[in-house]
């Protein structure tokens, strides 16, 4: 399903099979440097029996010394390092990391792991060049265990956005005009960070699409209205929602 309707690929649905080794590169064409070298591919079945052994027999046992955050940032790292198939691994790798964290509570869990490692790929990709070269792991463990712990803040903060925006439309939905719908959805869209430095003006006249006079009235009134709270003076005012209210 990942990859389905890809044509650079060989195999799809199963683990790779092409002798050419599985190398993570970078640099010059005639020069590369290869920071990481996977099993070959006719060691895939083994290697993947081995893991899912592993997984499921830590998964069943009812006392262990492996702490849930511990397993599963072990199993992401151990999954990366197969890299049994041609593309996808990062991203089953992160579902098998939840299925882990889910297994632990005992309920599916929502994590946003994904985004979390997507605002700083280079870290992800530097713990796992530094953690695949022998079996002290101890590094790895920490990155990524502080990972998934951002990874459910992130989750709940958007739950808690989420909330806000809600009661938000409820107070002002009637309230907003066209241009100021327009405005306040951008910035919704933006997320829970919001926008980089806060709303100005001339951000609002080129979303609104309206003159410069336009955009301070329509900024008075919803600053009056205490769906805006201004901060800053004169070129350096700012604009943020009020979801506090």
């Amino acid at each position: 399903m990942l990859t389905n309707g890809r044509r650079d690929l060989t195999d799809i649905g199963t683990y790779r099979t092409h002798e050419d080794p599985m190398q993570v590169v970078s640099g010059r064409l005639d020069r590369p440097t290869v920071h990481f070298e996977a099993p070959p591919s006719h060691d895939m079945h083994k290697e993947m029996e081995q893991f899912i052994l592993w997984f499921n027999t830590l998964s069943s046992k009812k006392e262990n010394n492996v702490l849930p955050i511990a397993k599963a940032g072990i199993t992401h790292l151990y999954f990366v390092c197969i890299h049994p198939f041609e593309d996808g691994n990062g991203r089953i790798g992160r579902a098998l990391t939840e299925k882990c964290v889910a297994q632990s509570v005992g309920q599916p869990t929502l994590i946003s792991l994904s985004k979390t490692i997507e605002t700083n790929k280079k870290a992800y990709y530097s713990a796992l060049e530094n953690n695949n070269k022998d079996l002290d792991i101890t590094d790895w463990l920490l990155y990524f265990g502080q990972t998934i712990l951002d990874a459910q803040e992130d989750t709940l903060k958007l739950i808690d956005f989420l909330i806000e925006k809600a009661k938000f439309f409820d107070r002002f939905n009637t309230e907003m005009n066209e241009r100021q719908l327009k405005v306040v959805t951008r910035i919704f869209n933006a997320g829970h960070q919001g926008f980089d430095g806060g709303l100005s003006a001339n951000n609002y006249s080129k979303i609104a699409k309206t003159s410069a006079s336009t955009a301070t009235r329509d900024l008075k009134s919803m600053v009056d209205k205490k769906m805006f709270i201004k901060t800053g003076e004169l070129k350096s005012t700012r604009y943020w929602l009020n979801l506090k209210n």
